[in-house]
Protein backbone atom coordinates (compact mmCIF):
# COMPACT_ATOMS: atom_id res chain seq x y z
CA UNK A 1 0.00 0.00 0.00
CA UNK A 2 0.81 3.54 -0.84
CA UNK A 3 0.24 7.17 0.16
CA UNK A 4 -0.86 7.99 -3.78
CA UNK A 5 -4.14 6.04 -3.84
CA UNK A 6 -5.24 7.71 -0.33
CA UNK A 7 -4.19 11.10 -1.48
CA UNK A 8 -5.93 10.46 -4.81
CA UNK A 9 -8.97 9.54 -2.72
CA UNK A 10 -8.94 12.73 -0.77
CA UNK A 11 -8.48 15.32 -3.34
CA UNK A 12 -11.51 13.50 -5.24
CA UNK A 13 -13.59 13.32 -2.44
CA UNK A 14 -13.14 16.90 -1.33
CA UNK A 15 -14.03 18.10 -5.26
CA UNK A 16 -16.45 16.22 -4.85
CA UNK A 17 -17.71 17.19 -1.91
CA UNK A 18 -17.52 21.06 -3.54
CA UNK A 19 -19.57 19.40 -6.15
CA UNK A 20 -22.54 18.70 -3.37
CA UNK A 21 -21.67 22.27 -1.56
CA UNK A 22 -22.54 24.17 -4.80
CA UNK A 23 -25.34 22.06 -5.69
CA UNK A 24 -26.96 22.47 -2.04
CA UNK A 25 -26.18 26.41 -2.89
CA UNK A 26 -28.18 26.34 -5.89
CA UNK A 27 -31.24 24.48 -4.94
CA UNK A 28 -33.20 27.41 -4.61
CA UNK A 29 -31.96 29.04 -7.99
CA UNK A 30 -33.95 29.51 -10.98
CA UNK A 31 -32.96 28.00 -13.83
CA UNK A 32 -29.91 26.40 -12.21
CA UNK A 33 -28.63 22.75 -13.80
CA UNK A 34 -27.59 19.59 -11.25
CA UNK A 35 -23.70 19.03 -11.32
CA UNK A 36 -22.48 15.41 -10.97
CA UNK A 37 -18.76 14.53 -10.11
CA UNK A 38 -17.25 11.67 -12.73
CA UNK A 39 -14.63 9.88 -11.36
CA UNK A 40 -11.73 7.68 -13.60
CA UNK A 41 -9.39 5.22 -11.82
CA UNK A 42 -5.80 4.95 -12.58
CA UNK A 43 -3.48 2.72 -13.38
CA UNK A 44 0.88 3.13 -14.00
CA UNK A 45 1.49 2.30 -17.90
CA UNK A 46 3.76 -0.81 -17.78
CA UNK A 47 7.07 -1.11 -19.76
CA UNK A 48 7.05 -4.15 -21.26
CA UNK A 49 3.21 -3.67 -21.80
CA UNK A 50 0.09 -4.40 -19.79
CA UNK A 51 0.09 -6.77 -16.96
CA UNK A 52 -3.03 -8.85 -15.72
CA UNK A 53 -2.31 -7.88 -12.23
CA UNK A 54 -1.82 -3.98 -12.28
CA UNK A 55 -2.59 -2.02 -8.74
CA UNK A 56 -4.09 0.86 -9.20
CA UNK A 57 -2.59 4.51 -8.20
CA UNK A 58 -5.89 6.05 -7.56
CA UNK A 59 -8.63 7.95 -8.70
CA UNK A 60 -8.90 10.89 -10.94
CA UNK A 61 -11.68 13.30 -11.47
CA UNK A 62 -12.46 13.16 -15.02
CA UNK A 63 -15.43 15.82 -15.26
CA UNK A 64 -17.79 17.97 -13.68
CA UNK A 65 -20.85 17.21 -15.98
CA UNK A 66 -24.62 19.52 -15.39
CA UNK A 67 -27.10 17.41 -16.27
CA UNK A 68 -29.81 19.37 -18.36
CA UNK A 69 -32.94 17.64 -17.06
CA UNK A 70 -36.22 19.61 -17.07
CA UNK A 71 -36.91 21.18 -13.47
CA UNK A 72 -40.55 21.79 -11.95
CA UNK A 73 -42.45 24.91 -13.52
CA UNK A 74 -43.83 26.98 -10.81
CA UNK A 75 -46.41 30.21 -11.30
CA UNK A 76 -45.51 33.29 -10.31
CA UNK A 77 -47.92 36.44 -11.85
CA UNK A 78 -45.19 38.37 -13.31
CA UNK A 79 -45.76 38.29 -17.04
CA UNK A 80 -42.15 39.33 -18.12
CA UNK A 81 -41.26 35.90 -16.07
CA UNK A 82 -40.47 32.67 -18.79
CA UNK A 83 -40.03 29.13 -17.97
CA UNK A 84 -39.22 27.04 -21.16
CA UNK A 85 -40.97 23.41 -21.09
CA UNK A 86 -38.68 21.47 -23.27
CA UNK A 87 -35.32 21.66 -25.27
CA UNK A 88 -34.10 25.21 -25.78
CA UNK A 89 -32.31 28.57 -23.76
CA UNK A 90 -32.82 31.87 -24.09
CA UNK A 91 -30.05 33.84 -25.95
CA UNK A 92 -28.35 37.03 -24.11
CA UNK A 93 -26.47 39.87 -25.49
CA UNK A 94 -24.38 41.98 -23.72
CA UNK A 95 -23.70 43.78 -26.98
CA UNK A 96 -19.92 43.56 -27.38
CA UNK A 97 -19.20 39.59 -26.79
CA UNK A 98 -21.11 36.49 -28.67
CA UNK A 99 -24.47 35.37 -27.10
CA UNK A 100 -24.76 33.68 -24.05
CA UNK A 101 -27.53 31.27 -22.90
CA UNK A 102 -29.76 30.61 -19.79
CA UNK A 103 -32.73 28.54 -18.66
CA UNK A 104 -33.22 31.13 -16.21
CA UNK A 105 -36.39 33.44 -17.47
CA UNK A 106 -36.40 36.20 -14.68
CA UNK A 107 -36.50 39.05 -17.13
CA UNK A 108 -37.28 42.97 -16.77
CA UNK A 109 -37.51 45.93 -19.01
CA UNK A 110 -34.82 48.75 -18.38
CA UNK A 111 -35.29 52.60 -18.81
CA UNK A 112 -34.75 51.67 -22.63
CA UNK A 113 -37.14 49.50 -23.38
CA UNK A 114 -35.06 46.48 -23.67
CA UNK A 115 -35.88 42.98 -22.15
CA UNK A 116 -32.70 42.43 -19.89
CA UNK A 117 -31.91 40.09 -16.93
CA UNK A 118 -30.00 40.75 -13.21
CA UNK A 119 -27.11 40.86 -14.76
CA UNK A 120 -28.34 43.82 -18.10
CA UNK A 121 -27.97 41.01 -20.76
CA UNK A 122 -30.80 41.66 -23.21
CA UNK A 123 -33.12 38.97 -24.82
CA UNK A 124 -32.45 38.35 -28.46
CA UNK A 125 -35.36 37.88 -31.18
CA UNK A 126 -36.82 38.32 -33.63
CA UNK A 127 -38.44 42.32 -34.06
CA UNK A 128 -41.88 43.15 -35.18
CA UNK A 129 -42.21 46.23 -38.41
CA UNK A 130 -44.88 48.87 -37.87
CA UNK A 131 -47.96 46.71 -38.79
CA UNK A 132 -46.84 43.87 -36.40
CA UNK A 133 -45.43 41.38 -38.59
CA UNK A 134 -42.53 39.70 -37.66
CA UNK A 135 -39.05 40.43 -39.15
CA UNK A 136 -37.45 36.87 -38.89
CA UNK A 137 -32.95 36.97 -39.31
CA UNK A 138 -30.43 37.40 -37.34
CA UNK A 139 -31.52 37.24 -34.23
CA UNK A 140 -31.07 40.75 -32.07
CA UNK A 141 -31.86 42.71 -28.90
CA UNK A 142 -35.85 42.77 -28.42
CA UNK A 143 -36.99 46.04 -27.47
CA UNK A 144 -40.70 46.86 -26.11
CA UNK A 145 -42.48 49.79 -28.28
CA UNK A 146 -43.13 52.91 -26.26
CA UNK A 147 -45.52 54.96 -28.65
CA UNK A 148 -49.07 54.20 -28.78
CA UNK A 149 -50.90 52.79 -31.59
CA UNK A 150 -52.17 55.20 -34.65
CA UNK A 151 -55.77 55.61 -35.31
CA UNK A 152 -57.36 53.45 -38.25
CA UNK A 153 -60.23 55.13 -40.02
CA UNK A 154 -63.13 52.57 -40.75
CA UNK A 155 -63.59 51.32 -43.96
CA UNK A 156 -66.13 48.38 -43.33
CA UNK A 157 -68.98 47.71 -41.25
CA UNK A 158 -70.93 44.12 -41.10
CA UNK A 159 -74.37 43.80 -39.62
CA UNK A 160 -76.27 41.09 -39.15
CA UNK A 161 -79.87 40.85 -37.50
CA UNK A 162 -83.62 39.90 -37.87
CA UNK A 163 -86.43 41.81 -38.36
CA UNK A 164 -89.60 40.44 -36.81
CA UNK A 165 -91.91 40.02 -40.37
CA UNK A 166 -94.83 40.22 -37.73
CA UNK A 167 -93.95 43.74 -37.06
CA UNK A 168 -97.04 46.43 -38.69
CA UNK A 169 -95.61 48.64 -40.99
CA UNK A 170 -94.54 52.54 -39.86
CA UNK A 171 -93.72 54.02 -42.95
CA UNK A 172 -96.41 57.11 -43.23
CA UNK A 173 -96.72 56.66 -46.77
CA UNK A 174 -95.29 58.89 -50.12
CA UNK A 175 -96.83 61.93 -49.49
CA UNK A 176 -95.85 62.25 -45.79
CA UNK A 177 -93.15 64.80 -44.93
CA UNK A 178 -91.19 63.55 -43.50
CA UNK A 179 -90.65 60.49 -43.55
CA UNK A 180 -89.28 59.31 -40.68
CA UNK A 181 -88.39 61.01 -37.39
CA UNK A 182 -86.07 59.92 -35.20
CA UNK A 183 -87.11 61.46 -32.19
CA UNK A 184 -90.76 59.39 -32.60
CA UNK A 185 -90.46 55.88 -32.36
CA UNK A 186 -93.57 55.14 -34.11
CA UNK A 187 -92.45 55.98 -37.24
CA UNK A 188 -89.77 53.44 -36.78
CA UNK A 189 -89.73 50.07 -35.66
CA UNK A 190 -86.22 49.44 -34.33
CA UNK A 191 -82.95 51.04 -34.25
CA UNK A 192 -79.21 50.24 -33.32
CA UNK A 193 -75.95 52.10 -32.60
CA UNK A 194 -72.48 51.34 -33.82
CA UNK A 195 -69.36 53.83 -33.04
CA UNK A 196 -67.35 54.35 -36.38
CA UNK A 197 -63.57 56.26 -36.57
CA UNK A 198 -62.42 59.36 -39.09
CA UNK A 199 -58.90 59.27 -39.57
CA UNK A 200 -58.12 60.80 -36.45
CA UNK A 201 -59.51 58.13 -34.80
CA UNK A 202 -62.58 60.48 -33.25
CA UNK A 203 -65.78 58.52 -32.92
CA UNK A 204 -69.04 58.99 -34.49
CA UNK A 205 -71.93 57.31 -33.79
CA UNK A 206 -73.64 55.78 -36.22
CA UNK A 207 -77.72 55.13 -35.20
CA UNK A 208 -79.36 52.54 -38.10
CA UNK A 209 -83.27 52.86 -38.26
CA UNK A 210 -85.67 50.41 -39.47
CA UNK A 211 -88.44 51.29 -41.18
CA UNK A 212 -90.82 48.94 -42.23
CA UNK A 213 -93.08 50.26 -45.35
CA UNK A 214 -94.78 47.16 -46.48
CA UNK A 215 -94.89 42.87 -46.80
CA UNK A 216 -91.56 42.07 -46.73
CA UNK A 217 -90.28 46.11 -47.34
CA UNK A 218 -87.63 47.64 -45.33
CA UNK A 219 -86.47 50.84 -45.28
CA UNK A 220 -82.85 51.83 -43.90
CA UNK A 221 -82.18 55.18 -42.51
CA UNK A 222 -78.64 56.36 -40.49
CA UNK A 223 -77.33 58.93 -38.79
CA UNK A 224 -74.16 60.21 -37.93
CA UNK A 225 -74.21 61.85 -34.04
CA UNK A 226 -78.04 62.42 -34.71
CA UNK A 227 -77.05 64.09 -38.66
CA UNK A 228 -79.29 62.46 -41.28
CA UNK A 229 -76.46 60.46 -43.70
CA UNK A 230 -78.74 61.10 -46.21
CA UNK A 231 -81.14 63.96 -47.13
CA UNK A 232 -81.60 66.91 -44.72
CA UNK A 233 -82.47 67.19 -41.05
CA UNK A 234 -86.27 68.06 -42.17
CA UNK A 235 -86.29 65.48 -44.87
CA UNK A 236 -84.06 62.41 -43.93
CA UNK A 237 -83.84 59.97 -46.65
CA UNK A 238 -82.82 55.75 -46.74
CA UNK A 239 -79.55 55.16 -47.58
CA UNK A 240 -80.44 52.33 -50.70
CA UNK A 241 -82.53 54.54 -53.76
CA UNK A 242 -85.28 51.73 -52.91
CA UNK A 243 -86.49 49.79 -49.88
CA UNK A 244 -84.75 46.55 -49.23
CA UNK A 245 -87.03 43.25 -50.12
CA UNK A 246 -86.60 40.30 -48.27
CA UNK A 247 -87.33 36.19 -49.54
CA UNK A 248 -90.76 34.86 -49.42
CA UNK A 249 -89.55 32.72 -46.13
CA UNK A 250 -87.12 35.72 -45.02
CA UNK A 251 -83.77 34.27 -45.55
CA UNK A 252 -82.49 37.25 -46.76
CA UNK A 253 -82.72 40.21 -48.99
CA UNK A 254 -83.70 39.63 -53.12
CA UNK A 255 -81.36 42.25 -53.50
CA UNK A 256 -77.80 41.82 -52.78
CA UNK A 257 -77.07 44.69 -50.10
CA UNK A 258 -72.97 43.99 -49.42
CA UNK A 259 -71.75 46.87 -49.38
CA UNK A 260 -73.93 50.07 -49.08
CA UNK A 261 -71.26 53.40 -49.59
CA UNK A 262 -72.39 55.38 -46.87
CA UNK A 263 -70.85 58.37 -46.64
CA UNK A 264 -70.65 61.36 -44.37
CA UNK A 265 -69.27 64.62 -45.60
CA UNK A 266 -69.31 66.84 -43.14
CA UNK A 267 -68.64 68.69 -41.12
CA UNK A 268 -70.20 67.41 -38.06
CA UNK A 269 -69.39 67.82 -34.74
CA UNK A 270 -68.59 64.41 -32.15
CA UNK A 271 -70.17 64.01 -28.89
CA UNK A 272 -67.13 65.66 -26.76
CA UNK A 273 -67.94 68.68 -29.58
CA UNK A 274 -64.61 68.27 -31.81
CA UNK A 275 -65.46 68.62 -35.52
CA UNK A 276 -65.22 66.01 -38.48
CA UNK A 277 -63.54 67.79 -40.81
CA UNK A 278 -62.31 65.10 -43.21
CA UNK A 279 -65.14 63.17 -45.18
CA UNK A 280 -65.85 59.44 -43.86
CA UNK A 281 -66.52 56.87 -46.33
CA UNK A 282 -66.87 53.29 -45.85
CA UNK A 283 -69.21 50.08 -46.99
CA UNK A 284 -72.10 48.51 -45.15
CA UNK A 285 -73.17 45.25 -45.46
CA UNK A 286 -76.46 43.67 -44.85
CA UNK A 287 -75.90 40.57 -46.60
CA UNK A 288 -76.76 38.44 -43.37
CA UNK A 289 -80.53 40.28 -42.27
CA UNK A 290 -82.96 38.14 -41.95
CA UNK A 291 -86.57 38.10 -41.96
CA UNK A 292 -88.42 36.00 -39.53
CA UNK A 293 -91.29 35.65 -36.99
CA UNK A 294 -89.63 36.42 -33.92
CA UNK A 295 -88.12 39.68 -32.35
CA UNK A 296 -85.80 41.68 -33.45
CA UNK A 297 -82.14 41.12 -32.35
CA UNK A 298 -78.79 42.14 -33.22
CA UNK A 299 -76.43 38.91 -33.61
CA UNK A 300 -73.20 40.55 -35.11
CA UNK A 301 -71.72 44.30 -35.41
CA UNK A 302 -68.80 45.10 -35.96
CA UNK A 303 -66.39 47.92 -37.90
CA UNK A 304 -62.87 47.78 -38.91
CA UNK A 305 -61.69 51.32 -37.56
CA UNK A 306 -60.66 52.20 -34.20
CA UNK A 307 -59.23 54.93 -31.81
CA UNK A 308 -55.27 55.50 -31.22
CA UNK A 309 -54.21 53.91 -28.05
CA UNK A 310 -51.43 53.97 -25.38
CA UNK A 311 -49.76 50.71 -24.38
CA UNK A 312 -50.71 49.02 -21.47
CA UNK A 313 -49.61 45.51 -21.39
CA UNK A 314 -47.52 43.08 -22.64
CA UNK A 315 -47.60 39.69 -22.69
CA UNK A 316 -45.82 36.20 -24.27
CA UNK A 317 -47.15 33.20 -26.01
CA UNK A 318 -46.05 30.13 -25.63
CA UNK A 319 -44.91 30.54 -29.31
CA UNK A 320 -42.65 33.00 -28.09
CA UNK A 321 -44.23 36.03 -29.76
CA UNK A 322 -44.41 38.92 -27.82
CA UNK A 323 -48.03 40.65 -27.76
CA UNK A 324 -48.33 44.29 -26.89
CA UNK A 325 -51.81 45.33 -26.00
CA UNK A 326 -53.35 49.14 -26.20
CA UNK A 327 -55.83 50.99 -24.41
CA UNK A 328 -58.33 50.65 -27.73
CA UNK A 329 -58.63 47.36 -26.98
CA UNK A 330 -56.10 46.45 -30.08
CA UNK A 331 -53.13 44.21 -29.76
CA UNK A 332 -50.88 43.86 -32.20
CA UNK A 333 -47.29 41.57 -32.32
CA UNK A 334 -44.00 43.89 -31.01
CA UNK A 335 -41.61 40.31 -31.61
CA UNK A 336 -40.90 37.09 -31.07
CA UNK A 337 -38.33 34.75 -28.88
CA UNK A 338 -35.73 32.61 -30.19
CA UNK A 339 -34.18 29.73 -28.45
CA UNK A 340 -31.38 27.68 -29.09
CA UNK A 341 -30.23 24.23 -28.57
CA UNK A 342 -27.24 22.40 -28.67
CA UNK A 343 -26.57 18.42 -29.48
CA UNK A 344 -23.75 18.57 -26.64
CA UNK A 345 -25.50 20.74 -23.26
CA UNK A 346 -22.87 19.11 -21.66
CA UNK A 347 -20.46 20.30 -23.36
CA UNK A 348 -21.55 24.03 -22.29
CA UNK A 349 -19.05 26.57 -20.83
CA UNK A 350 -20.69 27.43 -17.05
CA UNK A 351 -19.89 31.40 -17.04
CA UNK A 352 -21.52 32.05 -13.79
CA UNK A 353 -24.59 34.17 -13.68
CA UNK A 354 -26.88 30.96 -14.58
CA UNK A 355 -25.21 31.70 -18.06
CA UNK A 356 -23.35 29.24 -20.39
CA UNK A 357 -21.32 29.92 -23.51
CA UNK A 358 -20.78 27.38 -26.52
CA UNK A 359 -18.02 25.89 -27.01
CA UNK A 360 -16.36 23.18 -29.80
CA UNK A 361 -17.82 20.10 -27.44
CA UNK A 362 -20.82 21.73 -27.37
CA UNK A 363 -21.42 22.27 -31.10
CA UNK A 364 -22.87 25.67 -32.91
CA UNK A 365 -26.24 26.30 -31.42
CA UNK A 366 -29.23 25.51 -33.63
CA UNK A 367 -32.03 28.42 -33.58
CA UNK A 368 -35.89 28.34 -33.95
CA UNK A 369 -38.53 29.46 -32.30
CA UNK A 370 -40.44 28.04 -29.41
CA UNK A 371 -43.03 25.11 -30.26
CA UNK A 372 -41.58 24.21 -33.68
CA UNK A 373 -39.47 21.31 -34.13
CA UNK A 374 -37.48 20.36 -31.22
CA UNK A 375 -38.28 23.63 -29.12
CA UNK A 376 -39.59 23.71 -25.91
CA UNK A 377 -42.84 25.81 -25.39
CA UNK A 378 -42.82 29.05 -23.66
CA UNK A 379 -44.85 29.63 -20.48
CA UNK A 380 -45.40 33.42 -19.28
CA UNK A 381 -45.86 34.12 -15.39
CA UNK A 382 -43.97 31.32 -14.49
CA UNK A 383 -40.22 30.17 -13.52
CA UNK A 384 -38.09 26.78 -13.98
CA UNK A 385 -36.58 26.02 -10.56
CA UNK A 386 -33.55 23.99 -10.52
CA UNK A 387 -33.32 20.55 -11.01
CA UNK A 388 -31.05 19.47 -7.69
CA UNK A 389 -32.64 16.96 -5.67
CA UNK A 390 -32.11 18.60 -2.25
CA UNK A 391 -32.78 15.29 -0.72
CA UNK A 392 -30.07 13.66 -2.59
CA UNK A 393 -27.17 15.90 -2.21
CA UNK A 394 -27.59 15.45 1.43
CA UNK A 395 -27.40 11.74 1.15
CA UNK A 396 -24.40 12.23 -1.01
CA UNK A 397 -22.59 14.60 1.63
CA UNK A 398 -23.02 11.84 4.04
CA UNK A 399 -21.41 9.19 1.53
CA UNK A 400 -18.76 11.39 0.54
CA UNK A 401 -17.55 12.15 4.37
CA UNK A 402 -17.80 8.27 5.18
CA UNK A 403 -15.61 7.75 1.65
CA UNK A 404 -13.07 10.89 2.93
CA UNK A 405 -12.54 9.29 6.88
CA UNK A 406 -11.49 5.85 4.87
CA UNK A 407 -8.98 7.03 2.49
CA UNK A 408 -8.08 9.50 5.38
CA UNK A 409 -7.64 6.09 7.07
CA UNK A 410 -5.52 4.05 4.64
CA UNK A 411 -3.09 6.83 4.63
CA UNK A 412 -2.85 6.46 8.91
CA UNK A 413 -2.80 2.78 8.14
CA UNK A 414 0.23 3.12 5.22
CA UNK A 415 2.10 5.78 8.15
CA UNK A 416 1.83 2.70 11.05
CA UNK A 417 3.34 0.62 8.40
CA UNK A 418 6.20 2.59 7.60
CA UNK A 419 6.33 3.34 11.25
CA UNK A 420 7.04 -0.59 12.03
CA UNK A 421 9.55 -1.14 9.16
CA UNK A 422 11.49 2.04 10.69
CA UNK A 423 11.51 0.42 14.25
CA UNK A 424 12.85 -2.60 12.99
CA UNK A 425 16.58 -3.33 14.28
Amino acid sequence: MGFQQGLSGLNATSKSLEVIGNNIANANTYGAKVARAEFGDMYASALSGAGTSNIGIGVNLNAVAQQFTQGNISTTGNSMDLAINGAGFFQLSDGAGPPQYTRNGQFKVDRDGYIVNNDKLKLMGYPADGSGAIQPGLAQPLKLPTAGIDPSATSDVTMEFNLDSRAGVTWPGAGATPQIDFTNPKTYNNATSLTVYDVKGQPVAMTYYFQKTATDQWNVYATANGTPVNGTAAAPEPITSTPIDFQPDGSGPITAVGALPISIAGPITTSSGAEIVTPLDFTLSLAGATQYGTTFGVTDLKQDGYAPGQLTSVTVEEDGIITARYSNGQSKPAGQLELATFRNPQGLQALGGNTWANTHASGDPVVGVPSQGSMGVLQAGALEESNIDLTGELVSMITAQRIYQANAQTIKTEDQVMQTLVNLR
